[in-house]
C-alpha cells in the first residue's frame, strides 16, 4: 500500500491477520510495519531485501522518521550502504528493547510458553525507563536502578525478583540469538527472600466461619428469590426458578468446596469440563494445556467434593465447562463474591489461592507423606512442597527428643 503517511493515517492503522507495510510517497524509502500484534515501526529501505527498522511508532515522531529515512539513503547513494550498515556500527543496528520485545521475543514467548498476557503486563508497565534504550546500551546498573525504585515504591524483595526474572530471560534469549554478547544481569545478584515465608491456612474456627457464611449466603439469596417470585407471582408474572429445590444458588458454594478438598488453581478450575471429570473413578483431570506446569495429573475426588460435583451437575445440562460464566463461556473471576463472602465470615488476610495452602496443610498435618502432596499439588520440585514440611506432626518434636 502506498500513501502520503500522515498523523490520521497512522491513527486509523489496524492490526491484520499478516503483517502489512504502508509506503510514504513523501520519502522514498520510508514505510511502516504493522504487526498482528498492533505494533507499528517506521522502516527505511534502500535497495532490494536490504532494511532497517528506524523506531518504534509512537517513540519516533514521523517527522524524526523522515529525516532519518533520508540520511540512510543519502548515505547509501553515495557509499552504496548507509554508513550505520557499512562502518559495522553495531549500537545503530542494534534494536531497542522494545523493538526487540515486539518484534522477536513476544511473538517467540507466545508461541513457546504460557503466560504471555502476565509477561507482557510486567514488562509494559515496569520498565518503561530502558524500553527506548538499544539492547547493547542497557547495563547492569541500569536495572539495579529500576530494581531499587521498586522498592522504594514499597515492592517487596521477592515481587521485584519475580520481575527481574522476567526481563532477564528477554536478555538471556537476545544474548542466545546473537543480539548482544554479555547478559546484563549476569553481576546482578537476586535479592535475600524467605524462601518458605509463611503459609496461609484456615484455622479450625475460620473454617467453620467459612461454611456458615456460605450457608447465610446461600438462604439470602434464596429468601429474596422467595420475596420476588411472590411480587411477580402477585402480578400474574413467570416466575424465576425455585432455589430452595436445588443444593446450590450459584456456582461460589460448589466452586470452595472443590477447592478446599482438592487444591486445584483457580485458573485450572475456571478451565475444568464436565469430560475431566470422572464419576466412577471419582477423579478429576486436569488437562496438561491448561495446567501451569503443562503435566496432566488425575485428581481423587473425597466425598464432600464428589458430592458437590453431582449434585451441581444435576443443575445444569453437564456439558461445557464444569463452572461456565452466565453466557456458557470461561469463567474469568469470581473476586467480587469471594471479597464479599470473606467479609461476611470475617476471615482476614486469606486469598483465594490460599484454599490451596489449606488443602496442602491439611494433607501434610493429617501425615500424609510431602512427595504425594507434591503430585496432589502437581508442584514441579519437591522444594515448593517442603514449605509444608514444618506442619507434618512431631517430625521436628521427635528429632530433639533424640538428644
Amino acid at each position: 500500500m502506498k500513501a502520503k503517511i500522515t498523523q490520521k493515517l497512522i491513527n486509523s492503522l489496524s492490526p491484520q491477520e499478516k503483517h502489512y507495510r504502508v509506503f510514504d510517497t513523501d520519502q522514498p524509502g520510508l514505510f511502516i510495519r504493522v504487526q498482528p500484534s498492533g505494533h507499528m515501526a517506521y522502516m527505511v529501505s534502500w535497495a532490494r531485501n536490504r532494511e532497517r527498522s528506524l523506531g518504534r511508532v509512537g517513540t519516533l515522531t514521523l517527522a524524526q522518521a523522515r529525516t532519518d529515512a533520508a540520511r540512510y539513503l543519502a548515505d547509501a547513494h553515495e557509499h552504496g550502504e548507509p554508513l550505520a550498515v557499512t562502518q559495522n556500527r553495531r549500537s545503530a543496528n542494534t534494536p531497542t528493547l522494545r523493538e526487540f520485545l515486539d518484534d522477536t521475543y513476544l511473538p517467540w514467548f507466545k508461541a513457546h510458553h504460557k503466560g504471555y498476557e502476565k509477561t507482557l503486563h510486567t514488562l509494559d508497565n515496569n520498565f518503561s525507563s530502558i524500553m527506548t534504550r538499544r539492547l547493547t546500551e542497557v547495563a547492569g546498573r541500569d536495572l539495579e536502578q529500576v530494581r531499587t525504585s521498586w522498592l522504594n515504591g514499597g515492592n517487596k524483595a521477592a515481587t521485584a525478583n519475580r520481575k527481574m526474572g522476567t526481563i532477564s530471560g528477554v536478555f538471556s534469549r537476545a544474548v542466545e540469538w546473537g543480539f548482544i554478547s554479555d547478559h546484563p544481569l549476569e553481576k546482578l545478584k537476586q535479592l535475600k527472600v524467605d524462601s518458605k515465608g509463611q503459609v496461609r491456612y484456615l484455622s479450625i474456627a475460620e473454617a467453620a466461619s467459612l461454611r456458615a457464611a456460605m450457608e447465610e449466603r446461600q438462604e439470602q439469596m434464596r429468601t429474596e428469590r422467595d420475596s420476588a417470585n411472590r411480587w411477580r407471582s402477585e402480578r400474574g408474572k413467570e416466575l424465576q426458578p425455585d432455589l430452595r429445590a436445588v443444593t446450590f444458588t450459584d456456582h461460589l458454594k460448589p466452586m470452595i468446596l472443590l477447592a478446599l478438598n482438592t487444591g486445584v488453581r483457580r485458573g485450572e478450575l475456571f478451565n475444568l469440563k464436565w469430560t475431566d471429570v470422572n464419576f466412577t473413578s471419582k477423579t478429576i483431570t486436569v488437562v496438561g494445556a491448561t495446567a501451569k506446569t503443562s503435566e496432566t495429573r488425575h485428581i481423587p475426588t473425597n466425598k464432600e467434593a464428589f458430592s458437590a460435583l453431582e449434585e451441581w451437575k444435576k443443575q445444569g445440562d453437564g456439558s461445557g465447562y464444569v463452572f461456565a460464566s452466565q453466557g456458557g463461556g470461561r469463567m474469568e473471576d469470581v473476586k467480587s463474591a469471594w471479597m464479599k463472602l470473606l467479609e461476611r465470615a470475617k476471615v482476614g488476610g486469606f486469598r483465594w489461592h490460599d484454599m490451596r495452602h489449606d488443602f496442602a496443610s491439611r494433607l501434610v498435618m493429617a501425615g500424609v507423606p510431602l512427595n504425594t502432596v507434591r503430585d496432589l499439588l502437581g508442584h514441579s520440585d519437591i522444594k515448593m512442597t517442603l514449605r509444608y514440611a514444618h506442619l507434618a506432626p512431631g517430625t521436628k518434636a521427635a528429632a530433639v527428643e533424640l538428644i
